[in-house]
């Protein structure tokens, strides 16, 4: 639901001009995935950090640089140069987990308009890995805390980060739009939920 009301909201589809909620709504669902996996594993005392990261590399990256594989011809044949120079530099970012810091500072009123950034959609996605990098290694020190208090403190956050994101829509409207604290409320959904309403069976 979430992807396709972002991929209607591109498209032009009559009322979903709002689609980027899609987003919102899928870093909640990354919030609470992550969350119950860790937990889970953990439990049953197989959780591995390693095992982790391998998960979500062969989940993502194949499809990721496939879709720069597929770009780059397309780039090279349509965009002129200056907006080759840009683009070549979101590849560059595409591997360093970066694209939605680059596309952060890129963006302004001389801002290349989006039609012409054929990787700005992976912003979405350099939040996610940014959050899979730092996310477990915190969730398995907080996780010693008792539900209640655990549950506690992902509400603590969602506050915190819910009342920057509201501060950063009226003042800094490209990092709320782009940086992981600003969305970090959205995940902290998740993992309330996933802490409060675990799943009844381990996610696969």
């Amino acid at each position: 639901m979430a992807v396709v009301a972002v991929v209607l909201s591109h498209a032009g589809a009559a009322g979903f001009s709002g689609g980027f909620v899609g987003v919102d709504v899928f870093f909640v669902i990354s919030g609470y995935l992550i969350t119950s996996i860790v937990l889970a594993e953990r439990d049953q005392g197989v959780f591995s950090l390693s095992r982790f990261y391998e998960r979500r590399a062969r989940r993502i990256l194949p499809a990721l640089f496939l879709t720069v594989l597929l770009c780059l011809p397309v780039a090279w044949i349509l965009l002129p140069p200056d907006e080759m120079r840009d683009f070549s530099q979101s590849v560059a970012a595409v591997p360093l987990f970066a694209t939605n810091m680059l596309f952060w500072r890129e963006a302004g009123y001389f801002d290349a308009a989006a039609v012409s950034k054929p990787l700005l959609h992976t912003w979405s996605l350099a939040v996610e890995e940014q959050f899979y990098l730092v996310y477990p290694m915190l969730l398995l020190l907080a996780s010693r805390l008792s539900t209640r208090r655990l549950a506690s403190a992902f509400f603590c956050v969602i506050v915190v980060s819910f009342v920057l994101a509201e501060w950063g829509s009226a003042h800094a409207k490209d990092a709320s739009f782009f940086t992981l604290p600003f969305r970090a409320w959205e995940l902290a959904v998740g993992a309330w939920l996933a802490v409060q309403f675990p799943p009844s069976a381990p996610p696969p």
